[in-house]
């Protein structure tokens, strides 16, 4: 067992490091080298594909299944609010602020500290696996999605974000979907034409009043929103062609194919998606992972908003330390007493799925 005053302050150092480094989406490169350094100089063997940092335990078998802990150290751009330096680590009253310190940087760390707890333990049920990566802020193709070929079969996720360390064990995917309606131009004062903006508006209409029938018990109903309109080029032709943009936000309960075929029934045009890859996620309470969290008074949640459990095939639960409303905000933070608590649940929670049961005497 790993001194936990250790785990802490090295992860409390580490994090500075990266709040220290830039490191915008799809420019991850510093934050990568200073994580891959530090893994080096606690004895873990790193890996490095792209700008995303990996790494197994010690006691690894290439029959057994993978146990997954990801989170990503790309960070948004700090908006116009911010009173203080985003890249300055300050800690004031026991709260480290800085760019990505809640989003995800606690959770980068924390986690990192428990996988340490675990890297040369040789009673594991799985492969463990550490993978921290790029590009989650803009659902890139060189984040986490490009490392899977390498990760083997995943038998679990556990995704760092800012949960309040409570497990989010629903997460809502994402399509966009491009709508067309065509109609006939014509001139406006002969009533000429057909008139494609009313064909949309048609479709529009039913979008926004259509009801689901199936809901997810922890995020609701999937929702459908319009949100962008084009047509017309002058004000006296009528336009033979509209198109609008429907914003898709879908729980488990439905697939994307279901989907789309569903807002192509409706549109009164053509609806093409724009990608696929943003699935929904759901993992059942009963899991032994998620029931063993609950039974150490945790309490399960659905999640609204995105994060690479869209991309990973596999059960998967998202939690970490700090508060999602923290997240792209102005002058962000978290507190130390959080990623102290992070380390100590991860370590609680992994160590009880991942570690073989030894027989009681």
């Amino acid at each position: 067992m790993k001194n936990r005053d250790i785990l802490f302050d090295d992860s409390l150092s580490l994090l500075r490091s990266m709040i220290k480094t830039p490191s915008f989406s799809r420019e991850e490169e510093g934050t990568a080298a200073v994580i891959e350094a530090f893994m080096r100089d606690v004895g873990i063997v790193p890996r490095r594909a792209g700008n995303n940092v990996f790494a197994f335990a010690e006691d690894y078998d290439p029959t057994r299944p993978t146990v997954l802990l990801n989170s990503h150290h790309d960070t948004v751009k700090p908006n116009a609010g911010y009173t203080r330096d985003p890249f300055s680590p300050d800690i004031e009253d026991g709260t480290l602020f800085g760019l990505g310190s809640n989003d995800a940087g606690a959770s980068v760390v924390s986690l990192l500290a428990a996988f340490r707890e675990f890297h040369d333990n040789r009673n594991l049920r799985f492969n463990l696996c550490i993978a921290l990566t790029a590009e989650e802020e803009v659902s890139g193709k060189e984040g986490i999605e490009s490392l899977l070929p390498l990760l083997g079969n995943i038998e679990l996720a556990v995704v760092g974000e800012p949960t309040g360390m409570n497990p989010a064990i629903a997460e809502r995917g994402l399509m966009v979907v491009d709508c067309t309606c065509r109609g006939t131009g014509g001139h406006a004062a002969r009533k000429e034409g057909d008139n494609a903006i009313y064909k949309a508006l048609e479709g529009i209409d039913r979008i926004r009043s259509h009801r689901f029938d199936r809901t997810s018990p922890y995020l609701g109903d999937t929702m459908m929103t319009v949100t962008v309109i084009n047509a017309g080029t002058q004000h006296n032709v009528v336009p033979a062609e509209c198109r609008y943009t429907v914003d898709v936000r879908m729980t488990e309960s439905y697939t994307h194919e279901e989907l789309l075929e569903l807002i192509g029934d409706m549109c009164g045009g053509e609806a093409v998606a724009r990608s696929m890859r943003l699935r929904p996620s759901h993992i059942s309470e009963s899991h032994p992972f998620v029931s063993y969290a609950v039974s150490k008074g945790l309490t399960p949640f659905g999640s609204p908003t995105l994060s690479d459990q869209a991309l990973i095939p596999a059960p998967s639960v998202k939690i970490g330390p700090g508060d999602s409303a923290r997240s792209h905000s102005a002058d962000e933070y978290i507190r130390l007493e959080e990623i102290r608590h992070a380390i100590d649940t991860y370590i609680d929670l992994i160590g009880h799925y991942i570690l073989k049961q030894t027989p009681a005497l």
